[in-house]
């Protein structure tokens, strides 16, 4: 028995109203976490749920209810009633899942889970890049069973130091090859794609933006174009670059974006409303966030996003994935598991909540994005994003990060 499951952890439950409260610092929105600590495995599924969640909690195919964001100064909790959960004493299987996606986004999938199978879940929640450090750290005398991750780097310094397990084909047929490992040993649950998000006032898609990302250097786009160098999805894609168009390369991009005044934002949310608000013209980020203004704000939002497509470096398509771990003791359950995040359920919870990319099960992306079939991202094992180390150091050496 490892020895997580001889701790006595204490149980909460999170209102998922808080959810759409902190997208924009899910999937990439912020800055690479630095690698702290995770905190201690908590118990995701309640010992003793409120007793008004019992006629209400959903069924069991079903993925929890989450709500609008309520009008000011009503709380996220009256509008939404947390799963109704077996004793923790009545529970003969237990799941350890290392979480490197945000506590707020995923928290209603184990909730989920938890509730259709009846399985205990202990999860630990930090950034994907703390995440792996830990493992690493923790090696074969980890308690974890699962590891699920914000983005396919840290899963591939995972996979390239033996710590990942093969998950069952019949599994990993469920996704496309593009978006898992070559090895078998994690799968994508969900994709984002960078686009070139662009203010719709000041260019015409069709004769104003260049064929590719690289482009962006000519003289005409000085001070025109955002982006946030401190994004991790940003990084990721310039870890994509430095194997795509080599070092040199990447190096010789990024100074010269440098040059042409690209303007620095923090995130991809401020670099979204600082192109519909005029600020700059274009801008690079991840495709989700526009959709959620459009679905906030209306079609009158300022802003639209170009898929530059052509195998070309800013068409990279990102995801986020799951492992197993070698070390599990518990593999049958985390195989129930990485199956449920490919299911139906979550991929239109991915889909309908978060906006991403569904992956599998025959799941539609949600509103007027383009089928993933049609993006033709460049041809990166996803797995080979794990120098982000070497992407720090190229950015700052360009100065494009102090």
């Amino acid at each position: 028995m490892k020895s997580l499951s001889r701790r006595c952890i204490r149980s909460f439950w999170l209102p998922a109203g808080l959810l759409l409260v902190a997208l924009a610092l899910a999937c990439g929105g912020g800055a690479q976490p630095s690698p702290v600590a995770p905190s201690a495995p908590t118990a995701v599924n309640p010992t003793a749920a409120p007793s008004s969640a019992s006629a209400s909690a959903p069924a069991a195919a079903s993925l929890p209810a989450v709500p609008t964001v309520p009008a000011a100064g009503v709380s996220p909790m009256a509008t939404w009633v947390p799963p109704t959960f077996a004793p923790a004493e009545d529970r003969d299987r237990t799941l350890t899942v290392y979480s490197g996606r945000s506590q707020t986004l995923v928290h209603p999938l184990l909730l989920a889970f938890g509730e259709q199978t009846g399985i205990d879940i202990r999860v630990k929640y930090a950034g994907s890049a703390a995440t792996a450090a830990t493992l690493l750290e923790e090696g074969g005398n980890t308690p974890a069973d699962v590891v699920f991750m914000q983005e396919p780097g840290s899963l591939g310094i995972l996979a390239n130091s033996g710590m990942l397990s093969p998950i069952p084909q019949e599994t990993l047929d469920k996704v496309d090859p593009r978006f898992r490992s070559p090895a078998g040993l994690w799968v994508g649950t969900s994709g984002r794609a960078r686009t070139v998000i662009y203010n719709t006032e000041a260019i015409d898609p069709a004769n104003d933006l260049p064929p590719s990302i690289l482009d962006f250097t000519a003289p005409e786009w000085r001070g025109r174009v955002g982006w946030a160098p401190r994004n991790g999805s940003f990084q990721a894609f310039v870890t994509a670059l430095r194997l795509t168009i080599g070092e040199d390369a990447a190096r010789d991009w990024l100074t010269s974006m440098r040059d042409n005044d690209a303007v620095d934002y923090p995130n991809n949310v401020t670099t979204v409303t600082a192109t519909a608000a005029g600020e700059v013209d274009v801008g690079f980020v991840n495709h989700y966030y526009l959709e959620r203004f459009l679905e906030e704000q209306g079609e009158g939002f300022g802003a639209r996003n170009h898929y530059i497509g052509n195998g070309d470096p800013g068409a990279l398509v990102l995801v986020a994935g799951v492992g197993i771990l070698d070390a599990s003791e518990n593999k049958d359950i985390a195989e129930e598991f990485v199956d449920f995040l490919l299911g139906e359920p979550a991929q239109t919870y991915f889909a309908q909540e978060i906006k991403e990319y569904p992956v599998s099960a025959g799941v539609e992306p949600e509103g007027d994005l383009p089928p993933m079939e049609s993006l033709d991202p460049p041809n990166v094992d996803l797995g080979n994003l794990s120098d982000l180390e070497g992407t720090l150091k190229l950015l700052r050496e360009t100065e494009v990060l102090p």
